[in-house]
């Protein structure tokens, strides 16, 4: 059956179009779908039951949307805990009374035995917990990626340091040897010019004198000049 436009919203609309988007909400489920199922009660589109929710009904259940928030929350925690047996237990008096308070009749003894056998985990919210749980799974996954980048690029700093570190001792030890290497070389020219000059002497020879030009070359003095 086609669904055709009717215009005018009376106030047991708008109180179907409220319970209904407040039990998908507690349910775990989307506004969509509530949308959907009153549109198929009412004979409108999901369209204009969207937009009659948020025009004009939304404004008058703040109150109810977080209650059923809240509830939805505590839903999940159960879940999450493996609290099903618990939450099964205590749980059908209350969906009772909310059936009995949404469509305003009160139900037989033998349609709240149908009610009770009702699940209270629908699947709806069983798969939205799964999706949380999955994005939750790759977040982890991310930091475990990132944190094993950060590990391996210390290993090669610390690496890197170690062999600097390593030339650096090498270099000082070459640096040593070469100050080493250069005192005793001093002394040995030091012995050999006084050697010179006490031969000279006894000789009866002058020794040379030499001194350093500007560009740190020696060159001999003649004899009697300054």
């Amino acid at each position: 059956m086609a669904k055709v436009r009717q215009d005018a919203w009376s106030h047991e609309d708008d109180l179907l179009l409220a319970e209904t988007v407040l039990r998908h909400i507690r349910e775990g489920s989307t506004q969509l779908n509530a949308f959907d199922e009153v549109g198929d009660q009412l004979n409108r589109t999901s369209a204009a039951c969207g937009f009659r929710w948020n025009a004009e009904v939304r404004v008058k259940y703040d109150n109810a949307i977080d209650l059923a928030k809240r509830q939805r929350k505590e839903k999940k925690r159960a879940l999450s805990a493996g609290m099903k047996k618990t939450y099964s237990t205590q749980q059908p008096s209350t969906f009772t009374t909310s059936i009995e308070e949404e469509v305003g009749v009160e139900l037989t003894d033998s349609s709240k035995q149908v009610t009770n056998s009702i699940p209270t985990i629908n699947i709806d919210s069983v798969i939205q917990y799964l999706r949380e749980l999955k994005k939750d799974y790759h977040a982890s996954n991310q930091s475990k990626s990132a944190l094993v980048s950060i590990e391996h690029e210390n290993t090669a700093l610390k690496t890197k340091v170690e062999e600097l570190q390593d030339k650096l001792a090498d270099t000082e030890k070459q640096l040593a040897t070469m100050q080493e290497d250069y005192q005793t070389f001093i002394q040995i020219m030091d012995r050999a010019r006084k050697m010179t000059v006490f031969n000279d002497n006894e000789n009866g020879f002058v020794a040379p004198a030499f001194r350093m030009d500007k560009n740190g070359n020696l060159e001999q003095l003649a004899h009697g000049s300054n």
